[in-house]
């Protein structure tokens, strides 16, 4: 600073958001203080923040090497894992105060962990850890027992990598719930997190698209630390689930990870503060969010692993996972889906997942590709019932032929559906949204909105068209026609035909220049083979009331289509 104020200080707060500030974010940490030259961030999972301050070490180790020694930076890095106390934005309490202690503790570009760190976290990452001894620092009663983070794998975990053959997995993704660990400090509230546990491992059990380890293999790591690779041999599952529940007063702060058993990383991560008065409705909240997650976060990593395999070397199951992926991924689009769909199903004719998909990517692309409507929803419906047929307990293929007989204007068969999917399993998104879309043009608007919103609670993960087109069929039919207007505003990508419900609000509105607008853009987005007011009395058909069906036609008719 004496040599080069302001240089300096633009160096510094290059490093911070360019480096610092993305890094933590990545991690899924978040900044909650800045102090001149150093700052406070707090983590969901102490596994992430280890890998993080590791990451940032390196990352500054690489803008070092290109510059002078002189105009170079060195930090240091304390992590500690503690309670806090919660003030607005801010963290205070012993558990920040130790942080910033063995942050002084640490050498210049190195890290500095407590032994609480090093307990929960040295056999799940690549990282060494040598020990430090015990230190006394400042306004700190008792020595804390510290440990120096060496940034490379040790000798010992490489000859445990390299001399262990990879597991033999089966298809399908296959997960394990490990115990979630009691970091209360009262062996009373075991029972809790067993019961957590017990209760994820049986949630996850409903998505047939998991092998899950049983709960009798689970628990045998009870009360340990395991290497998770070692637990992806000894399990023969792929991904692991595991987390930490610490009860303080009438409040509770329960953590979860998804971490590859392959390679060690984490996938998900996440926490839950919540307040302990209804005991058993946190649990189940706890327990059917984590559940409605982590297949979404699987399926994710998945589709990427079949990305690099030959088309020809694809399973009926793995077609199915790309078709699915390019139906809810616009860039891909909806034919893409179709192909790789009844690409499944040449694969595996047995495959009632991918007749229920082929189904509703027919339906759907009445509206999205232009498919002549007769035929369209012709195939649909063969293709739902053989679905059904084929596999009539899977949540999954109950859910897409609920949308397609949605699509299809049969609302009864598509609200029985839904409502059988949801039974199946109450922790799959699609089903919740499936049961969202039937009860719409069934002619429950309010309670299609209901369940949107649990679906979004549930999983904020899934792509937004799913919900936002009949969220805002819902409005519509509702007769807000200003919250119709307002979604559209907030849509990233609008699809073709939401342009011709937008008009239609504008209408209603009155707002017949911003109606006139919409339709051009229709216009200029569809299809070469749609024809509005075919497109128009096809929706139409879809309402199951004839107030929903006459509100659609008015809105259409005022802006000038023959319907």
């Amino acid at each position: 600073m004496e040599a080069d104020e302001a240089g300096t200080f633009d160096r510094l707060r290059a490093g911070r958001k360019e480096l610092f500030e993305p890094e933590i974010a990545r991690y899924r940490g978040r900044v909650f203080k800045l102090m001149g030259d150093g700052m406070l961030a707090e983590f969901g999972s102490v596994i992430n923040a280890v890998e993080c301050a590791v990451a940032l070490q390196r990352g500054l180790a690489e803008r070092n090497a290109s510059i002078s020694e002189d105009k170079r930076f060195e930090v240091r890095i304390g992590i500690n894992l503690g309670e806090v106390i919660v003030e607005g934005d801010d963290r205070y309490g012993e558990g920040v105060n130790v942080a910033a202690r063995l942050q002084q503790l640490a050498e210049p570009g190195g890290i500095c962990v407590s032994e609480k760190v090093t307990r929960e976290v040295e056999k799940k990452l690549a990282f060494g850890f040598e020990p430090m001894g015990e230190q006394r620092v400042k306004n700190i009663a008792e020595p804390i027992s510290c440990f120096r983070v060496t940034l490379q794998i040790p000798e010992s975990a490489q000859s445990d990598q390299t001399s262990q053959k990879p597991p033999k997995l089966p298809d399908k993704p296959s997960i394990a719930v490990l115990p979630f660990q009691n970091m209360s400090g009262d062996p009373e509230q075991e029972y809790f997190s067993d019961g957590l546990t017990e209760d994820i491992i049986t949630e996850l059990s409903r998505f047939k698209s998991l092998f899950v380890a049983a709960r009798n293999s689970a628990f045998q790591y009870k009360g340990k630390s395991p290497n998770i690779r070692s637990v992806g041999r000894e399990l023969g599952v792929r991904y692991v689930v595991e987390g930490s529940v610490r009860k303080s007063g009438n409040r509770v702060r329960i953590t979860a990870q998804l971490i590859d058993t392959a390679t060690g990383g984490h996938l998900w991560a996440e926490h839950y503060d919540r307040d302990l008065a209804d005991f058993f409705a946190v649990q189940d909240e706890v327990v059917h969010t984590i559940a409605g997650v982590v297949p979404g976060q699987i399926n994710r990593v998945a589709v990427e692993e079949i990305k690099s395999k030959h088309p020809a070397n694809l399973t009926a199951y793995d077609r199915v996972l790309r078709g699915r992926w390019a139906f809810n991924h616009w860039s891909e689009g909806l034919a893409k889906a179709r192909d790789w769909f009844e690409g499944a199903i040449a694969a595996d004719p047995e495959s009632g997942l991918a007749h229920a998909c082929l189904a509703n990517t027919y339906s759907l692309g009445v509206f999205v590709l232009g498919l002549s409507p007769d035929d369209a929803l012709a195939r649909a419906r063969e293709h739902a019932e053989r679905a059904t047929v084929l596999d009539p307990a899977n949540a999954q293929v109950n859910a897409y032929a609920a949308c397609t007989y949605t699509l299809c204007g049969d609302s009864g068969r598509a609200v029985s559906h839904a409502k059988h999917a949801v039974a199946l399993n109450p922790n799959d998104s699609r089903s919740l949204n499936a049961l969202g879309q039937a009860l719409a043009y069934a002619g429950d608007k309010e309670g299609a909105l209901e369940w949107f919103a649990r679906s979004e609670k549930l999983d904020p993960y899934l792509p937004d068209d799913d919900r936002l087109d009949f969220i805002c069929d819902c409005h519509y039919m509702l007769g807000n026609y200003d919250k119709v207007v307002e979604i559209h505003r907030n849509y990233q990508a609008v699809p073709a035909g939401l342009f011709l419900i937008l008009a239609a609000a504008h209408a209603q509105l009155g707002q017949m220049e911003a109606a006139k607008d919409a339709l051009s853009k229709y216009e200029r987005d569809r299809p070469r083979e749609h024809d509005a007011a075919t497109m128009a009395r096809y929706q139409a058909r879809m309402c199951a009331k004839p107030e929903d069906r006459d509100r659609w036609l008015e809105g259409y008719r005022k802006i000038g289509l023959d319907v």
